[in-house]
């Protein structure tokens, strides 16, 4: 074939008339022939029971268990962004040590443990459109 200097070429006839041989219906039914194999974090006993209770009767259980993979990855997200807060905060925050050097700073940044507080959960939400109110007696 010859060096081609770097340049990519693009895929070849044969590896794009392979791509188009298969349908969406063959990637879906690969999708979900791998979606049985895998237990997602929520358990689909749990994510039958709350469609369920919001009137939605799953008879299929690949649906519940894609649902429960969408509420999982959810979770994951809101979880992650309510981390990014936490940090943005701690590290916006003033630290009060005497003659701390910036490595010390730095290494007990990487060993901190955070907590999961509803001062960081509020904003996380807030970018999904869920907005969280305290009730009025913890005002």
């Amino acid at each position: 074939m010859g060096d081609n200097f770097g340049i990519h070429r693009g895929p070849s006839k044969k590896q794009t008339e392979q791509a188009e041989d298969r349908t969406q219906g063959q990637i879906l039914s690969d999708f979900l022939t791998q979606l049985e194999d895998y237990t997602p974090t929520i358990p689909d006993s749990v994510t039958s029971y709350y469609l369920n209770s919001a009137g939605f009767e799953g008879a299929d259980p690949r649906i519940v268990r894609l649902i429960s993979i969408a509420a999982q990855k959810f979770i994951s997200d809101v979880a992650n962004d309510a981390l990014q807060h936490c940090k943005t905060r701690t590290n916006s925050a003033p630290t009060s040590g005497h003659g701390s050097s910036k490595n010390q700073n730095q290494k007990s940044s990487k060993d901190r443990k955070y907590t999961l507080t509803m001062e960081d959960l509020q904003p996380a939400l807030n970018d999904y459109g869920i907005t969280v109110r305290k009730a009025h007696y913890f005002v």
